[in-house]
């Protein structure tokens, strides 16, 4: 009965429209006046602190870093050193998109900032060059879902509060993961495009190559700082985040001098109206958290699920098939907050690694960016491409496969992820 007007509540506000945060607040009452709890004191108190976290703290510092790196002209220094690299090959502005989103992923840990860079600076190219719209435009929306999980991650970050695990452990735990998934992409993209006629731009000239190599070297610094700083433990996720922002601000005012104090104004204003959004969606979702605790529903779900609770690799397919399904109707953040709670102890009685689960189930929501009818990354590429979201979601299709069957071999073989952490993490 619990489990069913959680379900229900949650539902049914969704379906008349309430923004993800309130439907959030009005499933915690529902929940409330079932068990006989309702007191507008611990609902308030709740939201308070949900947001009052020192780890979450990350999220406003790595979103100011992602628009100031954009605005600033690092992102657009990585896409032009990937482009002096390999853009000279057949389909070379497909490996630059790949190439270029797993470098700005070790920048700014945002799949919406990098899908966003990625379609203005390289979609145009291609076009050009003769490939088809839809499957640059699917390649680049792919591509920029590396984001969330190679390190800085906000999905971490706010997975790593929710569930109470190790954020500086998730970090190092996505770093090959990430690699993995944009070899997929690079095999698929060649794949698909043996037969395609191209035109292929011209080498650059080794010194072409060095000088892009020299205007990239301060922005490709910001991950190596990063890395080293929390392998070494000199800082924490959210004084990392805090040292991002920093260097990156220092970079575009005082290095590449692209960055004008006029523009700083906006670009905080912009990063704070999308770290309120955050926030909100984050203290609304404890509420429910705290009532999934008091109404036990974690024991409900373990009940459900025993028939696999023997077989950790069966169980692991069954909650990535739950998370896949959520994904199509929901943005990654809400479903961060409102699964993870029920599923954390189930991982635990099951004697998963919460680590490698908390990698496993921020590729699923990386993935559900880009799965209609919500795919917010879709959205993006659609928009600033000036493409149907139809367009981008026939062209994704074969990539995304793609990056399902990386999480499937995940699932089956553990090691590819505890394996590549254990030796990043010491």
């Amino acid at each position: 009965m619990t489990v069913g007007i959680f379900i229900g509540a949650l539902l049914g506000t969704m379906a008349l429209g309430i923004p993800i945060a309130f439907a959030l607040l009005a499933t915690g009452v529902a929940l409330m006046w079932h068990l006989d709890l309702f007191d507008s004191q611990i609902l308030a108190q709740n939201v308070i602190n949900g947001a009052d976290s020192f780890p979450l703290l990350a999220v406003p510092f790595f979103m100011l870093a992602g628009e100031i790196m954009n605005v600033g002209g690092l992102s657009r220094r990585i896409v032009d050193l990937a482009l002096a690299l390999i853009g000279h090959v057949k389909g070379g502005l497909g490996y630059v998109a790949i190439m270029a989103a797993v470098l700005l992923s070790a920048l700014s840990g945002s799949a919406v900032a990098d899908a966003a860079a990625l379609t203005a600076l390289l979609l145009p190219m291609m076009v050009k060059a003769g490939h088809d719209k839809a499957r640059a435009g699917g390649l680049i929306a792919a591509s920029g879902i590396i984001g969330p999980i190679i390190p800085p991650s906000i999905g971490f970050v706010i997975f790593g509060v929710a569930a109470n695990v190790s954020i500086t452990k998730l970090f190092l735990a996505g770093i090959f993961p990430g690699l993995l998934i944009g070899a997929s992409l690079w095999f698929t993209w060649w794949w698909l495009g043996r037969r395609e006629k191209i035109d292929v731009p011209p080498r650059k000239s080794r010194a072409e190559v060095l000088h892009a190599l020299r205007a990239s070297t301060w922005a490709l610094m910001l991950p190596v700082i990063i890395l080293v700083g929390l392998r070494l433990g000199v800082f924490t996720p959210t004084e990392a985040a805090v040292v991002a922002a920093v260097y990156a601000l220092f970079v575009a005012t005082v290095v590449y001098r692209e960055l004008k104090l006029n523009q700083l104004y906006a670009i905080f204003v912009t990063a704070a109206k999308t770290t309120s959004v955050i926030m909100l969606l984050i203290a609304a979702a404890m509420v429910s958290a705290w009532l999934v605790t008091v109404a036990d529903l974690p024991s409900k779900v373990i009940g459900l699920l025993e028939p696999f609770m023997g077989n950790p690799t069966l169980l692991l397919i069954a909650i990535m098939v739950l998370v896949m399904v959520v994904g199509t109707a929901m943005d990654m953040t809400p479903t961060i907050l409102i699964l993870t709670p029920v599923l954390m102890p189930v991982i635990k009685a099951a004697g998963i690694d919460p680590v490698y689960f908390g990698v496993l189930f921020i590729i699923n929501n990386s993935i559900g960016l880009i799965t209609p009818p919500v795919g917010t990354v879709l959205n993006v590429v659609a928009g600033v491409g000036r493409m149907k979201i139809d367009e981008v979601t026939k062209g994704v299709w074969p990539f995304m496969l793609a990056e399902l069957l990386v999480m499937l071999l995940m699932v089956l073989f553990p090691s590819l992820v505890t394996v590549p952490a254990r030796w990043f993490g010491g």
